[in-house]
């Protein structure tokens, strides 16, 4: 929060918007998310652009709060639960946008709905980084089918390679042979933050793309994805088992929460 604290106040004094605020949000705790969706339904009018940015990369095999292996669970359901509960605020607030960030890793990946959180075969840490970036386009494709004719937009994108901390856990950072020997390459060949965050800019904001919707982008151009990021069957199935894993169904949404599936 120290971080997003001195962001905000970066972004205040450069803009001279006085509201640009920072909350707390973990996407490895399902009662987080809920916690910050319920603050944001209830603080603000509306919500034009959700940007579903954070991710962990090729981390060990760790598990969230509730038992999610963390790269499929902070990836791609901690968003999932996030996005859907905001859906009622950002179609009353329609147009709007939703940019879901994906990666290039994605075309490697695989959905195994018989061991999504990795319990019963080896642990990858590649493997389960690009199932969780597969099924965030997935998601995309079948939240767009959703959301047709609500006014409101969601595709998915690959930023390109950062110079962020993503890549703490790949053991880049602690090689001596990386750092002396490759550091130059790798500083050209990856974005600065700044720069890579002008596709997620783009999406949100580019008048061209107003209608675009379902897709999936490779810096600021539309590219085709996987195969499997293309199959409607798959991305139904990991619609509803998401659902099922965050507690989305409808029997489990209270009433008068405005919290629901989209139809």
């Amino acid at each position: 929060m120290e971080k997003c604290e001195a962001a905000a106040k970066d972004i205040r004094g450069e803009t001279l918007n006085p509201r640009v605020r920072a909350q707390h949000l973990d996407l490895a705790s399902l009662k987080s998310i809920r916690e910050f969706a319920s603050k944001i339904i209830e603080e603000e009018e509306r919500v034009d652009i959700l940007v579903n940015n954070a991710a962990v990369m090729r981390c060990p095999h760790w598990t969230t709060e509730d038992g999610f292996e963390m790269q499929f669970g902070v990836n791609h359901l901690g968003h999932f639960l996030l996005t859907n509960l905001l859906l009622d605020k950002l179609k009353a607030s329609a147009p709007s946008r939703i940019i879901n960030l994906s990666s290039l890793a994605h075309v490697a990946g695989h959905i195994d709905f018989d061991d999504l959180n990795w319990e019963t075969k080896k642990y990858d840490t590649k493997a389960a980084y690009c199932q969780s970036k597969l099924a965030v386009v997935l998601f995309t494709k079948e939240l767009s089918r959703r959301l047709q004719g609500s006014g409101v937009t969601v595709n998915a994108l690959h930023p390109g390679v950062a110079r962020t901390e993503l890549g703490r856990h790949t053991g880049m950072h602690n090689s001596t042979f990386s750092s002396f020997t490759l550091g130059p390459f790798f500083w050209l060949l990856f974005k600065s933050p700044q720069l890579a965050a002008q596709p997620s800019t783009y999406l949100a904001v580019a008048e061209e793309l107003e209608s675009v919707s379902g897709k999936y982008f490779d810096g600021l151009r539309e590219k085709a994805p996987s195969p499997e990021a293309e199959d409607e069957e798959v991305a139904r199935r990991l619609w509803a088992e998401s659902a099922h894993l965050v507690g989305l169904d409808m029997a489990h949404e209270s009433p008068g929460r405005g919290h629901s599936l989209p139809r």
